[in-house]
């Protein structure tokens, strides 16, 4: 696996792929910096070996040139992160952009106009691809959350730089994060799998099983299996359909020795809204118009014990609907838990949308090893395939 430690970029024009896709607000100030944080590293390191950036990434979802879209935008913030003034050219790729990056000198930054004002960029377009490449000497993809898709900026492009392609920083830490889970991790591994559907966790947990001694299953999801196993859920949410498979991946877990746990008690409410009634019940035993809500107090402690006993932990999911104050308590006690068990020497990688939110929302993000910047590309490496991104750069 190539990184930036095999390179000396001195003098060189390294072509990065960063992740700069950030919120914006109604001014067009950037509301979340996080991912322009992630990039600073990698960024830091190829200045300081005194060559020069040129930065190319998406924002949204534009049709075409879309003002509003602009990486113009984010210009004054990236340069404030990186402490380093910011070129910025209007085109990504052109006549325009190769001026750009021709005159650019040894410790500057370009950043190049939004990709995806370019159909041929999520087309995977080669001749795009070949344009990108003429602007640097080495590409550098660290971009972790658009790692799962064959994009011209995020795959294509690495063909016409062999032997002079490697992974930044961010998604070095990412890989070596998402392998200490599934292959390196010390024993035991425990993986906490919450939100609200089986149907969309069931290739990570199918792939996980021969991977995990421990599987946490919270959330919404849990009453699929609670409700399977002939348990009383009142007006939870279910997935009918998917009962059988609930059964299945009991009966696979505990024919491969892994230990599932499930909540014994929810926090049940009688309307889904922060001010709803509420009254703990044990989690087969939900009375006909209330509904699960959030994991019991029983269940936080058991849940505690298990997260402590762990070496390895993967949190991806949360615990109850923590977007309403009066139900995030279980999954905010679960944070807890993590946050314990990694003081006491455990890894912890957090990944996936929700997950990532309640993190950042409770400010637990410093109290784990690792939080994942891609939430779809995470998703799909547990579930086990091999991202495109990643591959362009192994091959």
């Amino acid at each position: 696996m190539k990184t930036l430690n095999d390179f000396n970029f001195e003098t060189k024009k390294a072509l990065i792929r960063v992740d700069f896709n950030v919120p914006l607000n109604a001014s067009f100030e950037v509301t979340d910096a996080t991912r322009i944080l992630s990039a600073k590293p990698t960024i830091i390191k190829i200045l300081e070996d005194g060559g020069s950036c040129i930065l190319m990434s998406h924002l949204g979802r534009p049709k075409g040139f879309q003002d509003e879209f602009s990486l113009k935008h984010i210009v004054s913030k990236v340069e404030d992160i990186l402490g380093v003034g910011v070129k910025f050219v209007n085109d990504c790729v052109g006549e325009t952009a190769e001026t750009a990056a021709a005159n650019l000198e040894p410790g500057e930054i370009l950043l190049l106009e939004n990709l995806r004002f370019y159909k041929e960029e999520t087309a995977g377009d080669t001749a795009f691809a070949e344009q990108l490449s003429k602007l640097g000497d080495i590409y550098v993809n660290d971009a972790f959350g658009t790692a799962h898709r064959a994009h011209a900026s995020t795959t294509i492009v690495a063909q016409f730089f062999e032997g002079k392609k490697c992974f930044g920083n961010l998604l070095a830490q990412e890989i070596e994060s998402i392998d200490k889970v599934m292959q390196t991790g010390e024993k035991p591994v425990l993986a906490i799998l919450g939100g609200a559907k089986v149907s969309s966790k069931i290739t990570i947990i199918e792939n996980i099983l021969d991977k995990v001694d421990h599987l946490i299953i919270g959330g919404g999801m849990a009453f699929t299996f609670v409700k399977a196993q002939g348990g009383k859920i009142g007006n939870s949410i279910c997935e009918d359909d998917k009962m059988e498979l609930a059964l299945d991946i009991l009966k696979q877990a505990k024919e491969k020795n892994v230990q599932i746990h499930i909540p014994v008690d929810t926090i049940a409410a009688d309307d889904f809204s922060n001010d709803a009634n509420t009254q703990t019940v044990a989690i087969s035993a939900i009375p006909d118009g209330w509904e699960g809500v959030d994991a019991g107090p029983k269940s936080r402690a058991q849940f505690h014990e298990v997260v402590l006993a762990s070496k390895t932990i993967l949190w991806n999911g949360p615990l109850g609907v923590f977007e309403m104050e009066s139900f995030a308590g279980g999954t905010i006690a679960l944070g807890n838990s993590i946050a314990e068990a990694t003081k006491n020497g455990a890894f912890s990688l957090v990944g996936g949308g929700d997950s990532v939110a309640a993190v950042k929302q409770f400010n637990f993000q410093d109290k784990v090893s690792y939080v994942s910047t891609g939430g779809g590309a995470m998703l799909e490496s547990l579930e086990g395939k091999t991202l495109p991104g990643i591959a362009a750069i192994l091959s």
